[in-house]
């Protein structure tokens, strides 16, 4: 017995045994590893890191499982919605509105592809699809994202030209937003293919409930690949968008001031016209496009720190926390249905007729106040006099 003992000693403190790897030491505390359950054809894509984790509670695989369904079940009949709403009502569908049908259409797809995928490797407590399916799964994630971003930097850029640019801008046309979601989809389509081109590569991810971009490995392939696609689909459409709200919330503001003033020289309560009013409806929709926009950013924001991490801080990440941030990043496919839902007036007004159990509240725009209509109408009629 001593003699064993001694043995393991010298075995646990000599850094060139096996004892001493990660991947050992889940086996070694007994409660096996979370490689457990790989299958033989997903083995070579794992990370070795991943081994040194113990298998996730099937509980938690359960509750993951369930939001899932939640987030796939809103997003679907949401979206569908949308996209129903905005593509099958003349009114609405404007070049501008094209880009918000073509978001709706990306979040759709996002969670269709993504969701039942996730719920049936949470249901294995592994990736039981094989690669083929790793791939299509995380060209799809990417693909759907990317565009949404995008798609929400053009309505940004859209909302910038009309309210702050005004007549000197140029007019969205049907063809030129046609064009741009073309790019758009050109754009994702390209950075999605380049990892099967040999630029980086898809691999599980976490738990091995999912499959994602290679963020682990520390070569520079894998890391010039992520850096260049969080600085192209993330920073610069997030630099894009503060910049363009930045100058539509200063150009609101001093038209806001300025029409203050005014009324007040004139001794009026309000200088409202329908012109105003119109602009008003420009500057509300600019807010529906910011809260939209905003939570996309705080549903994806946690998962790239997660990339980060692995590039530069692989000890902070667990099997646990990188699922939740995947899974918690499809919530970005959720927000949009229910913010056009509750902020944008001739949406819901189209809602409110072809399904009115969907709409609460009133569905009527604000209207020149009468009080000012009435002073500007004795204002004219003095200086005609």
């Amino acid at each position: 017995m001593h003699s064993v003992v001694v043995d393991l000693t010298e075995m646990t403190m000599d850094s060139s045994h096996p004892l001493q790897f990660p991947e050992f030491a889940a086996q070694l505390s007994g409660n096996g590893s979370v490689l457990d359950r790989v299958t033989p054809d997903m083995a070579h894509l794992v990370n070795p890191y991943w081994s040194k984790f113990p298998p996730m509670d099937s509980t938690m695989s359960q509750i993951l499982g369930l939001f899932t369904l939640v987030l796939l079940l809103i997003s679907a009949c949401g979206n569908g919605v949308v996209v129903y709403i905005f593509g099958g009502t003349k009114s609405l569908r404007t070049p501008a509105n094209l880009l918000v049908l073509n978001l709706a259409f990306s979040d759709f797809c996002m969670m269709v592809s993504q969701a039942p995928v996730m719920i049936i490797n949470f249901y294995y407590e592994t990736w039981i699809l094989g690669p083929l399916w790793c791939d299509i799964y995380s060209i799809c994630g990417s693909m759907f994202g990317c565009v949404s971003i995008w798609s929400m930097c053009m309505i940004a850029l859209d909302r910038y030209n009309v309210i702050v640019k005004g007549v000197s801008g140029r007019p969205m046309t049907i063809k030129l937003a046609i064009m741009k979601i073309v790019v758009i989809w050109l754009f994702a389509t390209f950075w999605t293919l380049a990892p099967l081109l040999g630029w980086s590569r898809y691999v599980p991810e976490g738990n091995l409930t999912a499959c994602s971009i290679d963020y682990m490995t520390r070569e520079w392939n894998p890391r010039s690949y992520l850096l260049t696609y969080s600085l192209l689909v993330y920073f610069t459409p997030l630099f894009l968008i503060c910049y363009s709200y930045w100058f539509i919330i200063a150009a609101v503001a001093a038209h806001e001031k300025a029409m203050r003033e005014q009324a007040k020289k004139m001794n009026v309560k309000s200088l409202r016209s329908s012109e105003d009013c119109e602009k008003s409806a420009e500057a509300k929709l600019a807010k529906v496009a910011l809260t939209t926009i905003s939570l996309w950013f705080m549903a994806w924001t946690p998962y790239l720190i997660i990339c980060y991490c692995g590039l530069f801080e692989v000890d902070s990440l667990t099997p646990l926390n990188t699922i939740w941030g995947a899974t918690f990043a499809k919530t970005s496919a959720v927000y949009n249905p229910i913010v056009y839902g509750i902020s944008h007036p001739k949406y819901r007004l189209v809602l409110k007729e072809k399904c009115p159990c969907c709409v609460f509240g009133s569905t009527e725009e604000a209207k020149p106040d009468a009080p000012a209509a009435e002073s500007q109408g004795t204002t004219e009629a003095e200086t005609n006099a």
